[in-house]
């Protein structure tokens, strides 16, 4: 009589650190699918609708890279992206420029320190949407806060969101406002940890404050100035809810950033497929720049 052979059982068993893992993947599976659900579906539609000439309610046929070589033709394009880089370069620098100074102040010994680290916070805490419509408040029209004060001391009222010009100046200016805490935190976190001995030695050697600023100071903060900057431009690039407040793109589309034409053209004139277009390339023009930029900090790391 032949013997069977009966099997332990224990091929089929996990191990224990294989149970840990499927438990931690079970927990994440949820996130997981929420994040493909929220990000990438939504991603992978607009890529897919900027290879088609479709709208809102119809798919359209696919029609390769027309909608690229009809975007980057057109002047309201071009014009957004124009005003994209004006608007992000002078919002970037800017705010690191206030955010820098303030942080060197309220690294020093100041009375009520920690009082004015809360209070210039408040710009980067308060609502976007309420921060931008007390803005459009204050600089509205000729009965304006900001007139108010100008009829004060005998300047004439001055149409902020009504010229191109002015309205360049006042988005880019409510932008800052809403960023520089930003900066600022960033910065002064870095400086808290520079090691006091090296102002020490560099005071024993004679150095005065720009000195001191420019081989031990501003050497330390590169890494967070490229971070900074990464992520400001970035945000800058999409902002739309500040310009969309403020100005909803004008006067005459002078303000249009690439964000909020996208939006205008999918939303407002059912093109989605020219609108799907622009928002894919303004993402990759932030992913090479993110690149470029990532690079350039390993370098000098």
């Amino acid at each position: 009589m032949s013997k069977k052979y009966v099997g332990t059982g224990k091929d089929s068993m996990l191990t224990g650190s294989q149970k840990t893992k499927l438990f931690s993947f079970m927990f994440l599976l949820p996130s997981l699918l929420f994040v493909i659900l929220i990000v990438f579906y939504p991603l992978f539609k607009g890529i897919s609708y900027s290879f088609t000439d479709g709208d809102m309610f119809h798919t359209g046929s696919f029609v390769g890279l027309r909608n690229y070589i009809t975007v980057l033709k057109s002047p309201d394009f071009l014009s957004a992206l124009r005003f994209s880089v004006v608007f992000a370069f002078f919002s970037v620098l800017s705010s690191y420029l206030i955010g820098l100074g303030l942080a060197l102040l309220l690294n020093t010994e100041i009375p009520a320190r920690g009082f004015f680290r809360a209070t210039i916070l408040m710009p980067w805490i308060i609502p976007s949407v309420v921060s931008v419509v007390a803005w459009r408040w204050i600089l509205g029209d000729q009965q304006s806060i900001a007139n108010a004060i100008l009829g004060f001391f005998g300047i004439e009222p001055v149409l902020f969101l009504a010229s191109p010009v002015w309205a360049t100046f006042s988005v880019i200016l409510v932008k800052v406002w809403k960023s520089f805490p930003f900066m600022m935190v960033s910065i002064l976190a870095v400086l808290q940890t520079i090691p006091e001995e090296q102002y020490e030695s560099a005071k024993l050697d004679g150095a005065g404050s720009w000195q001191t600023f420019r081989y031990i100071t501003f050497p330390n903060l590169k890494n967070i100035t490229l971070v900074c900057f990464i992520l400001m431009t970035i945000w800058s690039v999409n902002d739309f809810d500040t310009i969309f407040l403020l100005t909803k793109g004008g006067p005459f589309g002078s303000t249009q950033n690439i964000i909020n034409l996208a939006y205008t053209y999918a939303f407002t004139k059912n093109d989605i497929s020219a609108g799907s277009t622009m928002a894919i390339i303004a993402m990759v023009i932030m992913m090479v720049l993110a690149h470029f930029q990532l690079k350039a900090q390993q370098a000098d790391e």
